[in-house]
């Protein structure tokens, strides 16, 4: 059993999802957004990670994973939204947790199945597959699609792992 906070980074906006993993079985645990409400740069930043350290004290979660940042179109959106990932990058290292990065690509296609998918269809996937009465807020969906991810991530590479183990073994027997 494990459980992993997922975080889709923003300056203003920074989203949450926390599932616990049994087996093969994703259960939700909860998820939301921390909004900032300063405009101040360095003070939205201390939010942040005042935030996310009372998530990972709430939850005691045992991964983290976040979205990687994308080549926006606007090169200080891009850096405001590196400095909102390193605030809750420090907050997970001050936890000791491990931390994982996906690209925005590889965590639609985890949870959506294309590389492409739209906001709407991640809210969908992750509401249907988490089994939730509504679909969560945007930005919670994604923290949760990072969560989902990582998990999936994982386990293909435990997959990958045996099937690779029971071959060599094959082979040197």
């Amino acid at each position: 059993m494990s459980i992993i906070l997922g975080v889709d980074p923003g300056s203003r906006i920074t989203g949450y999802g926390v599932i616990k993993c049994v087996g093969r079985q994703q259960i939700y645990l909860g998820s939301g957004c921390i909004r900032t409400s300063s405009d101040e740069l360095s003070l939205r930043l201390k939010q942040i990670f005042d935030g996310l350290s009372q998530i990972i004290s709430q939850y005691q979660p045992d991964q983290f994973a976040i979205e990687r940042v994308f080549m926006a179109k606007n090169a200080d959106s891009a850096l405001k939204l590196g400095q909102a990932r390193g605030a809750a990058i420090v907050a997970a290292m001050n936890a000791d947790l491990p931390v994982a990065e996906y690209s925005a690509t590889q965590i639609k296609n985890s949870v959506v199945g294309t590389g492409r998918a739209e906001k709407a269809q991640v809210q969908h996937m992750v509401s249907a597959l988490l089994k939730l009465p509504a679909p969560p807020q945007a930005d919670a969906a994604d923290a949760l699609a990072v969560a989902m991810c990582h998990y999936h991530t994982c386990q293909s590479l435990v997959a990958l792992g045996g099937r690779a183990n029971s071959r060599s073994y094959g082979r040197y027997r």
